[in-house]
């Protein structure tokens, strides 16, 4: 599973727009290590580019950009919402959950969301994940194998 150290993961958060919770995730990255200050505004220019397909799921959102050098190391950070944003999903607004996903190559990228995808084929894990109570909660239900 992608490292998600406690640095990574912010609950209970307040955004304004989806932007602003693009840009918790990329703070979250960057404070983990994973990244550096760029990264976040590059994930938000993912979005305007493509729209809001990086809402995967009701209520979740996976941030992300290109492998590029404001990426560090592989990373993952969890963001949890106060107030559920829209990102302008015709099915899946709005979101409480945003992952930041940093990697290095694109390899990385595909593994990354595959071992993602398995978590939240349990369909639980989402309003779990937007109901933690501390970062222990959330690496728990990320990754039970710790």
């Amino acid at each position: 599973m992608l490292p998600l150290p406690e640095s990574a993961i912010l609950l209970g958060q307040q955004a304004a727009d989806w932007r602003a919770a693009v840009l918790l995730a990329g703070s979250a990255l960057e404070a983990s290590g994973a990244t550096t200050g760029e990264y976040g505004p590059r994930m938000v220019a993912m979005v305007e580019e493509f729209g809001a397909y990086i809402v995967i799921a009701p209520g979740l959102a996976l941030a992300h950009a290109r492998p590029g050098p404001d990426v560090l190391a592989e990373g993952l950070a969890v963001v949890t919402l106060a107030n559920p944003v829209v990102f302008g999903h015709a099915h899946n607004d709005p979101v409480s959950v945003v992952l930041g996903l940093a990697v290095q190559s694109v390899d990385e990228h595909v593994t990354g969301i595959a071992e993602l995808a398995n978590v939240f084929n349990d369909e639980s894990v989402i309003p779990r994940l937007a109901g933690a109570r501390s970062a222990a909660d959330v690496q728990q239900l990320l990754d039970p194998q710790r």
